[in-house]
């Protein structure tokens, strides 16, 4: 993608600060590429099919191991890169309850008229995959931010644990926000700005002929020349381009710890361009998990949730014997337990480590285990805004409705146990509602999310938004002062240091991973791409025009 010239960063460009940090999201929080037009699809070749020489093919027996973005995709794409003439049987296996992975909702006071995500937030506009299939599904789209309350004359903050380093203004003149950023940055945002298109447009070429499909992910990433961006922490990288302290660690390590909660000089460079690649940022209304759930309708796909794999043998004729057994205690009865069944091709989507099954002898290699950065998130709602004196502002002044942090200046090396010097890694006034059960028939009370290393306590839940107590958990707050609670542990993704090489997306003959991309970038679209290159090589090897059909040459116009 070619570099932009500062004559063309626009207002709505240049202010990429106010969609950052908005959703403080992922778990998820997946945010990619501006390469393509916003309205690209992916399509249907054009195909010519004679099926009647192969009206007889057996039916491929396909099992996928997890319903989430990798497992869904994996499935919708078998299903749109195969042949007319060839059936395919797929079958998905899923230990929880619900289809989604880390893309899942709860609802605020138990109305599911108030759905808020607990997991992975939001996903931009050039998100080709996930931005295609929302549309192909007809799920309504809403900007991450339409929902704030825009109370406070600042809608996000960057926060040190002792004051704000950066400020945004809400609302106003976005020249005058872009005038106080360049004011105190210089060029680091236009550098960095060019440099993000640079790197995340050559990691878009992995959606394209002649990348795409690709069988090694750490060859296709050195080919593209990201090889080099993550064999460096983000500071260094960013260095290495005039982007220095305090841009760097003001604004960009704010973004990588609210996505991925590492510091900047912990995790890679192309992590930390990622991150700041968040044009048109926006979430589906009801929750993300219905892509993926429309993903898996669309495929034909059978669906067992509360179901985990246990084993995946060798047959004599080459195929695999899946053993499974249900999650859910009320169903672990012996005689309830679902009969082993027969796969020609098996998918796990899901990392190896948390996955809990033995692969079969035929596996030559089994997926290194990595270590998942364990994150804590608070969802609460409270009538008490955020409180000033928590942030050391005068009463008269409301704090910022969405606060990110950064570290201490020179604390971009400090080790994990200075990951959250502030006690959280991100707040976020998710929306103002009313609470059905309060006395007076509906009190408006805010909704925040917070993320944080460990988990809050009542003293701190009680300092931030400026209010008594004598509880210590958080469960024991008055109901006048948090009338909604709900706590989660994430393993939420890998960390993400500097590294050269990554599992790669074919364990053995007939056995596919997508979970190594986890290692390489961590989003839903990611995990999208790496089940859509499963699925067209798993396709291929079934042998080109074994069933009549002659395929288009680019696969990104799949």
């Amino acid at each position: 993608m070619p570099a932009s010239t500062a004559s063309r960063y626009t207002a709505s460009r240049l202010s990429f600060l106010a969609i950052l940090f908005t959703g403080a999201c992922w778990l998820l929080y997946s945010v990619l590429f501006k390469t393509q037009p916003a309205d690209t699809h992916f399509r249907h070749p054009d195909v010519h099919v004679d099926c009647d020489s192969f009206a007889t093919l057996p039916a491929k027996r396909i099992a996928i191991i997890g319903a989430g973005s990798a497992g869904a995709s994996t499935a919708y794409y078998i299903n749109r890169f195969g042949s007319l003439c060839q059936p395919t049987n797929i079958t998905v296996y899923e230990a929880s309850n619900y289809v989604g992975g880390r893309s899942t909702t709860v609802n605020v006071y138990g109305d599911p008229g108030e759905p808020v995500e607990l997991g992975a937030s939001i996903f931009v506009q050039v998100n080709r995959n996930l931005v295609s299939a929302a549309k192909e599904f007809g799920l309504v789209t809403t900007r991450n931010v339409d929902g704030r309350p825009k109370e406070s004359p600042d809608m996000l903050g960057v926060w040190d644990g002792s004051v704000f380093k950066f400020v945004q203004s809400e609302g106003g003149s976005q020249w005058w926000n872009i005038a106080k950023l360049l004011w105190k940055y210089g060029l680091a945002p236009l550098r960095t700005q060019r440099l993000m298109q640079t790197v995340v447009g050559n990691f878009t070429k992995m959606y394209d002929a002649p990348h795409f499909p690709f069988r090694s992910l750490s060859q296709t990433s050195y080919d593209l020349g990201l090889t080099a961006v993550t064999s460096e922490t983000g500071y260094d990288y960013l260095a290495a381009h005039g982007i220095r302290p305090p841009f760097s660690t003001d604004i960009v390590q704010a973004s990588t710890r609210v996505n991925y909660a590492q510091n900047l000089g912990e995790i890679n460079g192309l992590l930390a361009l990622v991150c700041m690649s968040t044009d048109g940022a926006m979430a589906v209304q009801g929750g993300n998990w219905q892509i993926f759930d429309g993903m898996l309708r669309a495929s034909g796909a059978k669906v067992l949730l509360n179901t985990r794999v246990s084993v995946i043998a060798d047959q004599d004729d080459g195929t695999y014997l899946v053993h499974s057994e249900h999650s859910d205690a009320l169903l672990s009865q012996p005689e309830t337990q679902p009969a082993p069944a027969t796969f020609d091709e098996v998918v796990l989507a899901a990392p190896f480590q948390f996955a809990h099954l033995k692969l079969p002898p035929s596996v030559p290699h089994t997926p290194d285990t990595i270590p998942y950065v364990r994150l804590h998130v608070t969802l609460l709602a409270s009538p008490h805004r955020l409180s000033p004196a928590a942030f050391h502002l005068p009463p008269s002044t409301p704090a910022p409705e969405i606060i990110l942090t950064t570290l201490p200046t020179a604390g971009y090396l400090s080790p994990p146990s200075a990951r959250a010097p502030a006690g959280f890694l991100s707040i976020s006034t998710l929306r103002t509602l009313h609470n059905p059960s309060s006395p007076t028939g509906g009190r408006p009370e805010y909704l925040y999310k917070i993320f944080s290393p460990h988990a809050l306590n009542a003293t701190f839940v009680a300092g931030l938004l400026g209010f008594a107590t004598e509880a210590e958990a958080l469960a024991g707050i008055a109901v006048e002062d948090v009338s909604w609670l709900y706590e989660k542990v994430w393993d939420s993704y890998p960390y993400l240091p500097p590294r050269v090489t990554f599992e790669e997306p074919v364990l053995g003959r007939g056995v596919w991973y997508t979970s190594g991309v986890e290692g390489f970038i961590s989003t839903m679209e990611t995990s999208s791409l790496m089940g859509m290159d499963v699925a067209r090589l798993m396709v291929d090897g079934w042998g080109e025009g074994e069933a009549g059909v002659v395929e288009a040459e680019d696969h990104g116009d799949l």
